[in-house]
């Protein structure tokens, strides 16, 4: 694999999908968007042919490293935030779909999460939040309870849902900020908690656009976990 190289090409296409984002071509908005979308997400997701950065995460936590530790992110911009600044592999997994199960579904789509009791029952969840506020002994003790290969089963159900959701989305719905209400019931369903370090996401998500949350819970925010199991699978030689 060449790890420039999927770096490069995500950084690549998402600037121009942000440049898009800026004018009304709707057909060239949705197609960067979904070319994005498949670049950081399991080949299973879109069809292509091509392992991808989260296959070879996926891949790294079906062979039992699951609970290997890891930095939290690549970014500092959130880590002030952070319940802890290590955690294992599953955890970027769930965190990362998790947002996108909420985002795409509530804040895009005003319908229903994919996430309820019949999928935390099979992943073995004791939240069903992001894991924002998780401190390092409970974080490590969460990772232990997960089914990797259920939780994998969610993060493909999440992205192939999600990209219905952005075949279909409008100009005017891209171009929006949605209402406090749909933010809200991320609170009410237990998608955040009261923790500060969990509800500053409400605030951050509500002041986006839908085009807004294409860039970032949908496709940059991959790219801000993902790289950190990546490297650390590549330190363990494996690839």
């Amino acid at each position: 694999m060449d790890k420039e190289a999927i770096y490069s090409a995500a950084n690549e296409k998402f600037e121009e999908l942000k440049a898009a984002l800026e004018e009304d071509d709707l057909e060239k908005i949705r197609e960067l968007a979904l070319e994005l979308h498949a670049m950081v997400h399991p080949a299973e997701v879109s069809g292509r042919t091509e392992k991808t950065i989260a296959d070879y995460v996926l891949d790294y936590m079906m062979q039992g490293k699951q609970n290997e530790l890891v930095p939290r992110e690549t970014w500092d911009t959130d880590l002030h935030y952070a319940g802890t600044k290590t955690v294992p592999v599953c955890w970027q997994i769930w965190h990362i779909y998790r947002i996108e199960d909420l985002v795409s579904n509530i804040l895009m789509d005003n319908g229903q999460q994919i996430f309820n009791d019949e999928w935390q029952a099979r992943i073995g969840s004791t939240i069903t939040d992001t894991g924002n506020a998780l401190e390092p002994d409970e974080v490590i003790e969460w990772g232990k309870r997960i089914n990797a290969a259920e939780l994998r089963s969610y993060a493909i159900t999440v992205g192939k849902n999600t990209r219905r959701i952005l075949a279909n989305l409008k100009l005017e719905q891209i171009k929006s900020m949605v209402p406090e209400e749909w933010v809200m019931r991320i609170l009410e369903e237990g998608g955040v908690t009261t923790d500060f370090r969990s509800v500053w996401l409400l605030v951050f998500w509500g002041r986006l656009t839908v085009g807004g949350m294409i860039l970032t819970p949908m496709t940059s925010h991959h790219m801000m976990h993902l790289p950190t199991s990546f490297e650390h699978m590549l330190e363990d030689g494996i690839s």
